[in-house]
């Protein structure tokens, strides 16, 4: 099996993509840009994918090889060039962690049957690929608590164990895979799951002036790290509504808050005696490039320490970008530290 330790994301290429056409797909992610994550030192790829590639509303349970295409491409090159790939659901049948307000997966029993379906699907098609391709199942769930989540996960790893019995399978937990939130998921006895969170605090330095960030936006400062928010009280005296913001006032931003952060991922892992996994991590690309290489550099030795691979967010483009559109890095110190080179 290969190694799931280093990774980057895959994203905005067969999911959150700009444009959902073929000239896209084709062109977003070659063969080349798998040969530079390799050469750079990471050891897997994690490539979310949103359903639509794969399957049509209007054309249930028919899978669409045009789709696959990329999937099974992207696979062979990574095999190539000895990546792990681990292929993220983002968008499913019914849910998409963007748009709370519509998702139906969790309600709609013909939604979760083809949720199980596909992936079912996925299982017999890579059967004989277990070295090289792991599934996680979902994207940053969101539900008011775990109760649904945990009942159509434990269906579809039944499912699939009924023809896999060893695929591993990757499972995050409530509320955009909290780590605070895997305590929370039911309890499975298997040998071959990893327990997946992402991790993006503090979350006004990852994610400061973001535009898709209303209260991000609203704040619209550039934070440093190591350091401290400026101005919390003034911003909430003059915006009240984000009175929550003043739990972070006078609030010290360094590697000791980080793993604090981190502590109840670690508690968890401890007790149920599991792999942990941190399927996204990052800094937004907006934030001044020194701050953006210390708060990696602080949390990769974390994942060190407490020996837990992940993937960063993201390799190119969607705001977090780690290369540039030629593929050539933003920062060789920072490559070297994601890359566990340095840390």
């Amino acid at each position: 099996m290969v190694s799931f330790k280093a990774g980057i994301n895959l994203g905005g290429w067969i999911s959150q993509y700009k444009d959902f056409s073929k000239t896209h797909f084709d062109t977003f992610i070659t063969e080349k840009d798998i040969k530079t994550i390799a050469e750079s030192g990471f050891d897997h790829v994690r490539v979310p994918f949103d359903y639509p590639i794969i399957e049509s509303d209007d054309n249930v349970g028919k899978y669409k090889e045009e789709g696959l295409f990329y999937i099974d491409r992207c696979l062979e090159w990574c095999k190539k060039y000895n990546l792990g790939l681990l292929l993220d659901m983002h968008h499913a049948p019914g849910y998409r962690f963007q748009d709370l307000k519509t998702n139906t997966l969790f309600e709609d029993p013909s939604q979760q049957k083809r949720f199980v379906e596909i992936w079912t699907f996925l299982t017999k098609r890579y059967i004989d690929e277990r070295e090289h391709i792991a599934f996680e199942l979902l994207n940053e769930i969101v539900e008011p608590d775990s109760v649904r989540w945990n009942k159509l996960m434990l269906e579809c790893i039944k499912a699939i164990r009924e023809i896999d019995p060893t695929r591993w399978l990757y499972i995050g937990g409530n509320n955009y895979n909290s780590p605070d939130e895997l305590k929370n998921l039911a309890d499975i006895e298997d040998d071959y799951i990893v327990y997946n969170f992402h991790f993006y605090n503090p979350f006004f330095f990852t994610h400061q002036k973001a535009h898709w960030s209303e209260s991000a936006m609203a704040y619209n400062r550039a934070v440093k790290y190591p350091g401290q928010y400026e101005g919390i009280e003034t911003f909430v005296k003059e915006n009240p509504k984000y009175d929550f913001m003043m739990e972070v006032n006078n609030l010290q931003l360094n590697k000791e808050l980080l793993r604090k952060d981190l502590k109840s991922a670690i508690e968890f892992r401890e007790k149920k005696k599991c792999k942990l996994y941190c399927g996204e991590f990052g800094v937004i690309a907006l934030s001044d490039i020194e701050s953006r290489v210390k708060w990696h550099e602080d949390y990769v030795s974390l994942l060190e320490e407490y020996d837990i691979g992940g993937a960063v967010w993201n390799y190119k483009d969607m705001d977090f970008e780690i290369y540039d559109g030629e593929g050539k890095p933003i920062s060789k110190e920072l490559i070297n530290i994601l890359t566990r080179k340095k840390v």
